[in-house]
Parts: structure tokens; sequence; C-alpha cells
């Protein structure tokens, strides 16, 4: 690859969902298809959603803690994915809400559910974050009509999380089975990352641009500067945060954002979607045929843990 003079390297990386060798898989071909100077330099944005559905997320967090000493003159960024939000509620790792409401506050919004889905009941519940109550709870229906699968436990398929720490799924004991290092990885990850003069390929040439990367998107009709503010503070008495965890109203990148070029690059929504400066990096989608895939930029290259690179 050949790359604009000045430029960076960066690239995002889509939903990982507890599949180590996928992660694996793609990190090489990563390392390979890269000029070595420039791969050395690179800055790497995990787009999220690190746990759940695949069966190794303890390996997965383990190699990506891993990589600042690996590659120690890379710049590795970690965005919180839902799941993740969920998995670090669950392990009481969020910071307080910062209007000093209480977690149980925002269970109403979603309390019509409890019951379908089995809410998380045991030691530690009533000071838990809503959304670490849905990941651990015990679903009653146990196909996702939707998706045309088994639910794997709870609504978020945490069981597999679980599991990989040895212990079964919906337990308290889960939160002395994760390693203090792997609860100081989830404990710090960011809900949103800014990076400024990142070049990217157009169909009108090489344009330099800020880059926003935020793992489900940002929220049509809702002005930026106060989501950012909220994301940038890790806004805690929000019961569900759009922008890790909503669908069509994430979608499209804000008008507001027109008037200067702004890259919005997310994962979330199970679909690999280029389209202008939107760029949505999800192939995956926690699926187990289903590649993991990453987008290099400013070149706009798509790369897989499936590509088989020529020797």
């Amino acid at each position: 690859m050949s790359q604009p003079p000045n430029s960076k390297i960066i690239c995002c990386i889509g939903d990982i969902h507890g599949y180590i060798t996928k992660l694996q898989n793609l990190w090489s071909n990563l390392e390979n298809t890269i000029n070595p100077s420039q791969f050395k330099t690179a800055t790497i944005i995990f787009l999220g959603d690190y746990c759940d559905r695949g069966p190794q997320t303890r390996q997965v967090i383990d190699f990506l803690i891993s990589l600042p000493t690996r590659y120690p003159n890379q710049k590795h960024v970690f965005l919180a994915g839902n799941h993740d939000f969920a998995f670090a509620a669950f392990l009481r790792l969020l910071p307080p809400p910062l209007d000093g409401s209480d977690f149980s506050d925002g269970w109403k919004e979603f309390e019509e559910s409890e019951e379908r889905e089995g809410w998380f009941n045991g030691d530690g519940y009533e000071m838990m974050h809503v959304q670490g109550r849905r990941w651990s709870g015990n679903i009653k229906e146990k196909f996702n009509v939707a998706k045309g699968i088994k639910y794997q436990g709870s609504i978020n398929d945490a069981g597999p999380t679980f599991q990989s720490y040895g212990v079964s799924h919906g337990s308290a004991d889960l939160v002395n089975a994760v390693p203090d290092e792997h609860k100081k990885f989830l404990a710090n990850l960011v809900w949103v990352h800014e990076e400024d003069d990142v070049f990217i390929n157009t169909d009108d040439g090489v344009k330099c641009c800020k880059l926003i990367a935020v793992h489900a998107g940002l929220e049509k009709g809702v002005d930026v500067k106060e989501q950012m503010k909220i994301l940038k503070a890790r806004d805690t008495r929000i019961p569900k945060v759009q922008p890790l965890s909503g669908r069509k109203n994430v979608w499209d990148i804000p008008e507001e954002l027109s008037a200067s070029p702004t890259i919005i690059v997310s994962g979330h929504h199970a679909k690999l979607h280029v389209e202008g400066l939107r760029l949505i990096i999800d192939e995956g989608g926690g699926y187990p045929d289903k590649p993991v895939a990453a987008i290099v930029l400013p070149y706009m290259k798509i790369i897989r843990d499936t590509d088989v690179l020529a020797k």
C-alpha cells in the first residue's frame, strides 16, 4: 500500500465478540498487508463488543491487553460497545451517575421487560446499572426470532462470557473470577474517540477529515455537542446510551456535521457498510460463520480474518 504524504495509518477493527482465532488471524493479515514501518506506528481503533456470543472472551481481552507492550509505538484505542458496557455494569465498574442518582433509578425504563428477560437478582443487584442486570439475566424465550438463532443465556448472549471465566451463566461468582487487569481494561473503555487530520481516499480524491469513532453512531435530531459531552463524560445516569446501542437512529451522519468533512466509524450493526464518510465495520455480528473485518485508512481497504494472503 502507498499512502498520501504526511498521512497516518488508521485501522478500525469491528466487533470481535469472543472469537480469539478470528482476532489473531485478522491481526496477522493487517500486519502482513500494511507496510511494516507504517504498521509499527499505526493508530488502531477497536470499535467495541469484545465479549459475548463467541466462546473466548477471556482470551480476546488477554490479547487486547497485550498489544501496548507488544507494539509500543502504536496508538491503541479501545471503545466500549453495548455488550462491554453491560459486562462492566455487572462487575460494578461503571462510574457513578454524574447527578448523584442511583443506578436503580434507571430500571424503570425497562421494567416491563424484566420478567421476560429474567433480570439478575443475585448478590449486588441492588446497586447495578440496568444493563448489567439484563446482560446477566436468564431470558425466558430461548429462541431469537429476529436472528433465527438461540439465545445464549441472556438478551445479550452473555452465557459464553461467563463460561470463558469458568463460571456458569448468571453466577455472581463472575465478579471474583474476572482478573483485576481485565477489570481495569473494562473500566477504562472510552465511549467515543476523536482524531483530527485523518486522510481518506474518496471518489473526489484524497480528503483530510475529522474522525469520530463511536460504537453504534451519533443520534440524529440530538445536538452533537451535547452527545459528545455525555459520551466523553461517560454519563451513566442514562439507562440506554443510544450512541452505543441505537440502530436506525444512529445510522446516518448528523446533518450538522456536514459543514466540514467528518468521518463517523462504528461497529455494532452486524453489517459492512461503507458509504461516503459513514463507515460501519461489523461484518461478523458475532455469528460463528461470518468474518471479523477491519478498514484501513486512508486507503479504504477492507481486511478480513478470512483473507488468504499471497506468500
